[in-house]
């Protein structure tokens, strides 16, 4: 009987009752062919690989993560707490030593959900992956932790909600946002000024082929996780870069994602973006299976692959080597100070207009983190938009020095004493106090 090296566990939501639209991108049979395909393929038969189902992520799990204005309930069904639920799910296994490694096979999606919510952007309204992140430090400790997002689009509502965290490092590979929505991602965009480095983003030019994404890997990529030296890996594994993907502009195939995961060796992988419902998913995620497991996957094959025809330009692939040597050099000696923002005493202030395409709602946001050398500073939000008026979130940071805990609590009463705001939420991770006013 065939045996897995690393043992796995799958855990599958297709959510049947929750769809934009039936004919969405974004709909149930985004799963089901998957789940079709590996069950047929004899997965589930193979020693050391077993299915699991979901948690259901519980209101506290999405507000340690998420300013949500004006709550939870307005902004995610069950469909996208029970999601969350199978990433908290895929981390409890491998943290609780019950299996090597787990992939999360869920929807709706999240990377694109921002520290503050409003509704939905990028068919995401909670960002599914931070939960699991913030349950796993909330319940095991501080860990620091590496991000990996390999969807088409560039991950930025991760890449928010960690900006300013320094045991985060987040990296995206994502085609270039000059060519693809969000249209952003860029080599600029490096983190706050308590995390400056621990953002990376490396935007590809469009039709990128395997050859591509594993220089990116072994080049940048993996050098970076050397010296991190993160407790846990984790993989947002999008799969829209597919050759077939409806809605993208990239040649990467089923058997470079396997490779890439085998090289990338994620503890948990967790599905985001990946739309040829037939002719790439099915197969993406059978070979992502399987060399999570440690098992072959040359025989995987896809409907249409031609190698030949998918192959990068010379001039791409000499684009993508230029663009990793300048990476390399960000990280290791980023610049002294973020570009994006200002100081304002001792706090850096950002401020953000950002759109909601799946909503239609426009926001608003006046961003400040206090600029502290000992820990990753207390952020405050001031949020307004079409929907919502003027609200405010306070986060202490898990690791927050005194200073910090002191001037957070300063922030939430000097909320409540003098300001104008309609709602206010509080996340104060170091003394896991969560709190939600409405007025």
């Amino acid at each position: 009987m065939l045996q897995a090296k690393n043992s796995l566990g799958v855990i599958f939501f297709p959510a049947f009752d929750w769809a934009i639209s039936p004919t969405h991108p974004e709909r149930e049979e985004r799963l089901l062919y998957t789940q079709d395909q590996l069950r047929e393929e004899g997965l589930f038969d193979i020693e050391g690989i077993t299915e699991y189902k979901p948690e259901i992520a519980t209101r506290e799990d999405v507000e340690r993560v998420h300013f949500c204005v004006p709550d939870v309930s307005t902004v995610c069904t069950k469909s996208h707490l029970i999601s969350a639920g199978g990433a908290i799910k895929a981390a409890q296994l491998v943290m609780e030593g019950k299996k090597d490694k787990a992939f999360a096979l869920v929807r709706p999606p999240g990377h694109h959900a921002m520290k503050v919510v409003h509704g939905s952007r990028g068919f995401c309204n909670i960002n599914i992956e931070a939960v699991m992140v913030e349950r796993i430090r909330e319940q095991y400790g501080p860990l620091r932790v590496a991000i990996i997002d390999t969807d088409c689009h560039h991950g930025d509502g991760t890449q928010d909600i960690y900006w300013h965290d320094r045991n985060t490092l987040f990296i995206s590979i994502h085609q270039d946002g000059r060519t693809l929505y969000p249209g952003t991602g860029f080599p600029i965009e490096l983190g706050g000024p308590n995390a400056l480095g621990k953002t990376l983003n490396i935007p590809l030019p469009p039709n990128t082929s395997d050859r591509g994404f594993l220089h990116v890997i072994d080049h940048l990529v993996l050098p970076v996780l050397e010296d991190f030296k993160p407790d846990l890996i984790i993989n947002s594994a999008g799969q829209d870069n597919h050759f077939s993907d409806p809605i993208t502009n990239m040649n990467f195939s089923a058997r470079g994602y396997a490779m890439l995961s085998r090289k990338l060796n994620p503890h948990i992988a967790v599905l985001e973006g990946g739309y040829a419902i037939q002719g790439a998913l099915p197969y993406v995620n059978l070979g992502i299976c399987l060399a999570m497991a440690g098992l072959d996957f040359d025989h995987v094959r896809e409907p249409d692959f031609d190698p030949a025809i998918i192959e990068q330009t010379p001039q791409v692939t000499e684009y993508i080597e230029k663009l990793c040597d300048e990476m390399r050099k960000l990280y290791f000696a980023p610049p002294p100070a973020p570009r994006q923002g200002e100081v304002s005493g001792e706090h850096f202030v950002r401020t953000k207009d950002i759109y909601y395409d799946t909503d239609g709602i426009s926001e608003s946001q006046v961003e400040s983190v206090v600029m502290c050398p000992d820990c990753s500073g207390t952020l405050k939000i001031e949020t307004w938009s079409t929907v919502n008026p003027l609200s405010v979130g306070i986060q202490i940071p898990i690791d927050a020095c005194d200073r910090c805990v002191g001037l957070g609590k300063r922030m939430l009463e000097e909320a409540h004493v003098k300001g104008n705001y309609r709602y206010i939420q509080c996340i104060n991770r170091k003394e896991k106090e969560y709190t939600h006013y409405g007025f």
